[in-house]
């Protein structure tokens, strides 16, 4: 029998709770504060805990943070009001599972929520998490900071709040805002995207709002706009730190509203989309430079995601270069010494740059070659290194000189403590030392599969990692174990 704790200064709500989880025959603890928090779950062990967000003597944060000190495996849902969505999707960076709104519109999912969590779910979920992401073609890779954004965004996405996506260019705004609009509820509904930065403003403000016939010169009829054509799906603004300020304060009413005219138009129209935007520029710094309104930022910045640049993740490098192959249909693969040059090069273009090096390698050495090696690389990416070689698959497979290696690796390390230049290139260096962390984890995993005879699953509990990451490592440098 379930065992659940119910944390929450309202009466009606822990009443709501009683009746309906008891009914299911779970064990129920009811508390309505931070002292009744800290008593239970010293004297009692539970599956799952629903902690609302703000209590008399403390916050949901806080009992958060002590409920996975002192009892890491129970479940956690933060409950919220609209207001504090904010503190709630900062619960589920400190551990929690779920997060939900009050008032509770929808009993039905509401009941599935706990169900899932304590049928122990969870698992089939992160699934099915992974295998939408694969499809549409969104990398996640190994980095944790990856990792851990997908997480949220999963989470998020079903929830009926608009979301604000940073990140550089190139590194897959919008391949994110597809998954979060994959996984909502509107997965069904239209997935409308604009490049509010491609436009003029009287342009952008008639593909956002639409224009009634004869609105403007060259408006020869009417026509919907795309918040009409997005209603009940997801709108997409790409690049909305470009949009002016009058067609901010135009969003902002739609925002604030639901409401919008056309242009020209006299006729109020609702919209029910759903609003991702995204920008490569940080929105805060642009308020404090007066180009992008602040009441805007705050409809929009309701859970906020920012994708790391390609260099922070670099270790994924690999992994991206496997699936862009896949994506061009090619049986070729890049060398050691290739993957390793591509490995310390800045990539300020991102993950769209990555892929147009290896088309253009592919480009050049179909026909020449099976192994894509330096010289099909530009030659910006082709920089000199000291870098120790990556030792080939085979000579890992017959020595497992891990020693060896690590002595090359000091010996670098050291060469660059000595040398008095005055210029350093430490941000190569940090590159570098996330390869060592790789071949590490390659060298580990070949010991283990050596002594199971390439048994992956024994592998991967005796180095207690998922076998998901044991293939990632194999993946990695392009070797094969057998299953």
């Amino acid at each position: 029998m379930p065992n659940v704790l119910i944390i929450d200064d309202e009466r009606e709500v822990c009443t709501f709770f009683l009746h309906l989880l008891e009914g299911k025959g779970y064990c129920v603890k009811l508390g309505s504060n931070g002292k009744d928090f800290s008593a239970f779950i010293q004297q009692y062990s539970f599956d799952l805990a629903l902690i609302d967000v703000k209590l008399p003597d403390t916050n949901g944060l806080e009992l958060l943070k002590q409920l996975k000190a002192i009892q890491p495996s129970c479940k956690a849902i933060i409950m919220t009001g609209y207001s504090t969505v904010k503190t709630a999707v900062e619960a589920i960076k400190y551990g929690a599972s779920d997060y939900i709104e009050k008032p509770f519109d929808d009993i039905d999912e509401l009941e599935k929520t706990i169900e899932e969590l304590l049928d122990n779910k969870l698992h089939a979920s992160q699934h099915d998490m992974y295998k939408l992401a694969e499809a549409l073609g969104f990398v996640v890779g190994m980095n944790k900071e990856m990792n851990d954004l997908i997480k949220l965004a999963y989470k998020v996405a079903k929830k009926n709040v608009n979301v604000l996506i940073e990140g550089e260019t190139g590194t897959g705004k919008e391949l994110l805002a597809r998954f979060i609009h994959q996984a909502s509820m509107r997965y069904d509904q239209p997935f409308i995207g604009i490049n509010c930065g491609a436009l003029s403003e009287t342009l952008l403000e008639s593909e956002l709002f639409g224009h009634e016939k004869g609105a403007f010169t060259g408006a020869l009829k009417e026509k919907k706009g795309i918040f009409e054509i997005a209603n009940r799906g997801t709108l997409f603004l790409d690049e909305i730190g470009e949009a002016s300020l009058m067609t901010q304060v135009k969003l902002l009413r739609v925002l604030e509203t639901g409401e919008y005219l056309r242009v020209g138009g006299e006729t109020v129209r609702r919209t029910n989309a759903r609003i991702i935007a995204a920008s490569h520029v940080n929105l805060s710094q642009a308020v404090k430079e007066k180009t992008f309104r602040e009441d805007l930022l705050y409809r929009l910045d309701v859970v906020k995601l920012t994708i790391p640049p390609l260099r922070e993740r670099i270790e994924d490098l690999p992994v991206l270069v496997e699936h862009f192959l896949k994506k061009l249909n090619c049986a070729l693969s890049f060398s050691d010494d290739a993957i390793l040059q591509m490995k310390q090069y800045r990539w300020p273009g991102n993950v769209r740059e990555l892929f147009n090096v290896v088309k253009r390698a592919v480009t050049l050495a179909e026909g020449e070659t099976t192994i894509i090696t330096p010289d099909y690389l530009p030659e910006k990416i082709k920089t000199e290194t000291n870098i120790p070689s990556v030792p080939s698959d085979e000579t890992k497979e017959k020595e497992m000189n891990l020693p060896s290696y690590l002595t090359n690796w000091t010996n670098y390390i050291l060469s660059l403590w000595e040398k008095n230049e005055r210029r350093l290139d430490l941000p190569r260096v940090f590159d570098a030392v996330k390869d060592l962390e790789a071949q590490i984890g390659r060298f580990f995993v070949l010991k283990a599969l050596k002594e199971t005879l390439g048994d992956k699953k024994e592998a991967a509990e005796r180095l207690n990692i998922t076998v998901r990451q044991l293939r990632y490592l194999l993946k990695e440098k392009g070797t094969a174990a057998k299953e």
